[in-house]
């Protein structure tokens, strides 16, 4: 017992080899386990989106693991805002106080597993091989119901979830120009899961009739890229002046850096963003927020003339149905050879070079998360059926994109494969299924689950 880790108390949790049925939390609260969560691969609790019944209904929110309940001050915990979603703190021993308290000052229960462990102690090295999740009624739902029923199920949620961004759009043009609306959800896609959220808001901050009417100045294109990143790291806090203590490897010598930070100085900038607003751990070179924002640059750069929002609706009337996902893929892809293909950040020098700084996997999901679901609802508000006919079948026939860690989860919870979910759509209906079901705590509705 005196190795015991907490990933083996993890793998309990996950697996659910508990008496569920006489579940008492510290404080004395009887709960019923919904919903277990999935693994969190980023800062904060080790599951994301537990349900847990009590006596004043359904609790949904994070659940952290360690060893002893003391082990949550001892970590820290107490003192982090990202721990303020845990809704119920499970250990193996409980030697501190009946409930964990939190940052923000609220409270948590606590759930001491060893006297709910139906497996014997002998046997937890085991476990390893136990298939995660295996108490839900939807565990391996492959082996029990008809390929046909579970395609169908994954196709609806697929087109659940596109028109429910379609809609969310057609709210935004109600209140904004066409061009902003796109804009808007193209910066939050290039945040990415991690920083999705302060994109958006640099988006609302820094409009884009801003950045394009930069293009009245007639400028070469390199002193209109320079002027476009100037405006967007700069209204978003990331130029090394506003976050010295981030950019501790220092940029006096850099000409590409100097000369953002000179033209950010002389431009009539509006609220300014802070250094704290954004993600910046664990997110790779290439998805690292600087180097988005500068893709953004570059984007506007591509659509100069024309104007994103004309360029991207055109592109989707001339691809063909079959095929158009590598024309709209190119639409977006962006690659230099200039500052960017050798910097990850101002002042920091890449090793190996990367030119890209739009991808063909996140110019996928721009497509799908955005482009299509975006001209399906302009389209519907100016009476084109005929493109908003377009759009959606586009849609529908788009190849699978990368594998996220929902659609990941999902597809081991259910025991399905590649074959199974073999377009994009298909993918969009397993996270639609997640956000709206499992992380809801909704197996009642799931047909999955029957």
């Amino acid at each position: 017992m005196e190795n015991l880790k907490e990933s083996l108390i993890a793998r309990i949790w996950q697996c659910q080899l508990l008496d569920r049925s006489r579940l008492v939390t510290e404080d004395g609260e009887p709960i019923s386990v919904i919903y277990p969560g999935r693994i969190n691969d980023d800062r904060g609790a080790d599951f994301r989106d537990a349900v847990i019944s009590t006596r004043h209904g359904l609790r949904k929110g994070d659940v952290e693991v360690h060893i002893k309940s003391s082990d949550w001050r001892a970590h820290r915990h107490h003192r982090d805002s990202n721990y303020n979603r845990v809704i119920l703190h499970v250990v193996m021993w409980h030697d501190s106080g009946v409930t964990t308290h939190l940052q923000s000052g609220g409270e948590t229960s606590v759930l001491a597993l060893r006297k709910y462990i139906k497996t014997p102690y002998n046997q937890w090295n085991n476990l390893a091989g136990t298939p995660a999740s295996s108490s839900l009624p939807c565990h391996r739902a492959v082996e029990r119901l008809e390929t046909s029923i579970i395609t169908e199920f994954l196709d609806n949620g697929g087109e659940e979830r596109f028109l429910t961004k379609a809609d969310k759009f057609q709210t935004d043009l109600a209140q904004m120009t066409p061009s902003q609306s796109l804009y808007q959800g193209i910066m939050g896609a290039l945040g990415y899961a991690k920083n999705k959220l302060p994109c958006f808001e640099l988006a609302r901050r820094l409009p884009l009739q801003a950045l394009e009417a930069l293009n009245q100045d007639r400028l070469s294109d390199e002193d209109y890229l320079a002027r476009q990143q100037a405006w967007l790291l700069g209204t978003a806090g990331l130029l090394p002046s506003q976050c010295p203590d981030w950019y501790r490897w220092g940029v006096s010598d850099d000409r590409w850096a100097e000369r953002l930070e000179n033209l950010w100085v002389s431009s009539r900038h509006g609220e300014v963003m802070s250094v704290n607003d954004w993600h910046l751990f664990k997110v790779r070179p290439n998805n690292f927020p600087v180097r988005r924002l500068v893709a953004m640059s570059y984007l506007a750069l591509s659509y100069r003339e024309q104007g994103i929002f004309e360029g991207v609706v055109n592109k989707i009337k001339e691809a063909p149905i079959n095929k158009g996902n590598r024309e709209l893929e190119k639409a977006l892809l962006i690659t230099t050879n200039g500052y960017w293909a050798s910097h990850w950040a101002l002042g920091c020098n890449c090793r190996m070079g990367i030119p890209t700084l739009l991808g063909s996997r996140r110019a996928a999901d721009i497509v799908v998360n955005v482009l299509l679901p975006f001209t399906f609802a302009w389209s519907r508000f100016t009476s084109q059926p005929e493109l908003a006919r377009k759009a959606f079948e586009l849609y529908c026939h788009y190849p699978r994109l990368e594998v996220n860690t929902v659609e990941r989860h999902m597809s081991h919870q259910l025991g399905l494969n590649s074959d199974l979910v073999s377009s994009a759509q298909r993918q969009q209906g397993l996270i639609h299924i997640y956000n709206t079901l499992c992380s809801q705590g909704d197996c009642q509705r799931c047909p999955f689950g029957g």
